[in-house]
C-alpha cells in the first residue's frame, strides 16, 4: 500500500516517530500477510551528508529490525552531480527494493 495511507502524515501518531518503528509494523503487516522480506537493497541519493560513515550502523539496524542477515542487506549511496533539489542539498531522495517470499 501507499506509505501516506499506512501513516498519514496529519495524524500526530507518527510525529517524529522513529522510521525503524514503521519499518516493523511493516514488517508485522506482512507476516500477517504470509510473507516475509528476503532482501533489501537501498540506494540514497544525497549531496550531504556522505553515507559512508554511517552506512555499516545503518546496514546493522535495517538487518535486525526486518529480521536479515546483515549480508542480505545492500546500501549504496550516489550524487546528482549538482543537478536538481537533491544535487543542490534540498533533499534526499531513496530508492528501496525488497524481495518477499512466502513465509
Amino acid at each position: 500500500g501507499d506509505i501516506g495511507a499506512l501513516f498519514p502524515d496529519n495524524d500526530p501518531a507518527y510525529k517524529d516517530i522513529d522510521s525503524c518503528l514503521l519499518l516493523a509494523e511493516v514488517r508485522e503487516k506482512l507476516a500477517t500477510a504470509g510473507c516475509r522480506p528476503v532482501n533489501l537493497d537501498l540506494t540514497i541519493i544525497a549531496q550531504q551528508p556522505k553515507i559512508a560513515p554511517y552506512r555499516e550502523s545503518m546496514k546493522k539496524k535495517l538487518a535486525a529490525v526486518l529480521g536479515l542477515a546483515e549480508t542480505a542487506v545492500s546500501i549504496k549511496a550516489t550524487t546528482t552531480e549538482g543537478l536538481g533539489p537533491t544535487g543542490r542539498g534540498e533533499g534526499i531522495a531513496a530508492h528501496a527494493v525488497v524481495l518477499l517470499a512466502e513465509a
